[in-house]
Formats: C-alpha cells, structure tokens, sequence
C-alpha cells in the first residue's frame, strides 16, 4: 500500500514559543520550557537539536512511506525557510505549509515573502491553547485578523491548515470554524488531528462533525492515537471515532499523517500504520483514500 504522510515537520533547531514561555533545545532530542520543565521532544537518533529532512526520510523509507507534507507550528518554532528548503532539496518527496503570526506589525511583508517569493501553496496556523497562536492571547476564529488570512489564502490560491488545538479549551471554536469554512467555498481547509477528540468525546465528535460536512473541507488523523491515552495499541478509542467519522464526512475526507518527529517518542511508525489498518473502519479501497488518494489530491495536485 502506498502512503502519503499528510502532517510530519522539520526543525532545524527547536525555537518554540507557548504558554509556558520560550522552548529551546538542550540537546539529545531534550527541549525545556521556560519553567525549567526538560522532556524528550524527538527520539534522539533523529537529532541533537533539529530534525533533517534527511532523518525523515529514513524514517519514511523504513515504512514505505512516498512522500509527505511539511507543516509547522509554534511547538516546534517557525520553519519557513528551512521547510522551503528541504522542499527544493526533495522535491520528489516533500511538499509543504509556510506559517506567520497575522498579529505580526509587518505581516503583509512577511506574506509577500512566503507566497510570493519563496510560493508557498500551502498555509498551516496553530491556533492551540498550548504551543499554538492562542497560547499567550485568546482571538476569535471568525474574528477580523483570521478573516484577513483566509481571504488572501482565496485570492492567492492557497490550501489552508488549521490545528484549533483540544476540545473545552477556547481556542476549540467549531462553530467559527464551521462559519469560515462555508464563508470561503473557494479554499480548501484541512483540520489537523480530526479535531483532537480525546476518550470520552464520541458524541462531541459526531456532533461536530455534522457542522463540517461541506465540500471544502478534510481531515488529518496525525496523533489521533496519541490523544487517547493512557490507552495503548490498537487504541479501541482512536478506531471508535475513525469509525464515527467515516459515517458522517466519508472516508474519501479523511487523511493518514503521524505527527513525526515528536510522536516517535511514544509510538513506532508502523504501529501508527497499523492502528488505521487493524481499527476495522475502512475496507481495502478506503485504505488506499485514507494513505495515499486523498493526500495525493489535496496536496501533490
């Protein structure tokens, strides 16, 4: 079976910023927030304080995996120029999302910039409470400034990524989601991680969901498995709501992505693989939507 990876990131060196302040790398795949908090952010045989296109496509060549899209996000840092250049390095295996702050006093220059010169096609926004635009100040979905960016993403042909981070958590707008997404027919919207439903969220999911159902919109999967801990693998929650979400928005909407790096902490590839196979959700035709035919459509055409 082919497989695209719809949401993975590179980090030349990890300069994030989020509610817990400044992230910085303190080497071996280790980042410590400005708490003094120290974790381990990415297996340490990906990098010492980074992670290289060329660590990913180990990965991927170990799992058969074609090609994958680049997106980032505060967690990690901003990665614009090093995302644009492992998509001119690999063109054969990486396309990817450019990201800038729209609260930035120079903004339209930053965009002229990304879109313009470097042309980026693809724009991601982590809006997350945590690691996302709304870990240091609290806007609305719908608001002015966001209204802003998706008409420019329309004007400019753009594809457009959105993280809206966890439910219960004021940055999970769905109803100003659901009102942006059918103000612009015009543009593409992906939403990462399904929405982030975790165990418990069956029902908030399905409800949700029915909200979503346009034509203009999918869906990645990247760490749906993750948000269901402490629960362990196969992850009977994580194929509950792949199962609810196929009835309502289709399999044909829906997007394999692993997260990667920073998940390989907690889970091998092939178990992220194999928990989307072994769920029961999707017949064998499905599969091929899910890996690689929806991907391939939304990204790569």
């Amino acid at each position: 079976m082919k497989i695209i990876d719809a949401h993975a990131h590179v980090a030349q060196y990890i300069c994030g910023f989020t509610s817990k302040g400044e992230l910085r790398a303190v080497g071996g795949g280790k980042a410590q927030y400005s708490t003094g908090e120290v974790f381990q952010m990415f297996p340490s045989e990906m990098g010492d304080t980074g992670v290289s296109p060329e660590a990913l496509i180990k990965v991927m060549d170990a799992n058969s995996v074609e090609r994958a899209v680049l997106l980032q996000g505060n967690w990690l840092g901003f990665q614009n120029e090093y995302t644009y250049a492992a998509i001119k390095k690999y063109p054969k295996r990486f396309t990817g999302a450019a990201t800038y702050d729209p609260f930035c006093v120079k903004a339209e220059e930053i965009k002229r910039h990304l879109f313009d010169e470097l042309n980026f096609k693809i724009v991601k926004f982590e809006l997350s409470n945590g690691s996302g635009l709304m870990a240091n100040r609290t806007f609305y979905l719908d608001g002015s400034v966001m209204n802003g960016c998706f008409a420019h993403a329309r004007e400019n042909g753009l594809t457009v990524v959105l993280d809206i981070g966890r439910p219960r958590n004021p940055c999970w707008q769905t109803d100003a989601l659901a009102n942006v997404i059918a103000k612009y027919p015009q543009v593409t919207f992906v939403i990462c991680h399904l929405l982030a439903p975790q165990k418990g969220d069956a029902e908030l999911l399905k409800e949700t969901l029915k909200r979503l159902v346009m034509p203009n919109v999918y869906f990645d999967i990247a760490a749906l498995w993750h948000n269901q801990k402490p629960e362990v693998y196969p992850y009977p929650t994580m194929a509950e709501h792949l199962k609810n979400a196929k009835a309502i928005v289709g399999a044909d909407k829906i997007m394999f992505g692993s997260d990667m790096p920073c998940t390989l902490t907690g889970e091998s590839y092939a178990n992220m693989v194999g928990a989307v196979i072994d769920s029961g959700a999707f017949t064998a035709s499905e599969l091929n939507d899910v890996f690689y035919n929806t991907a391939n459509k939304v990204y790569f055409k």
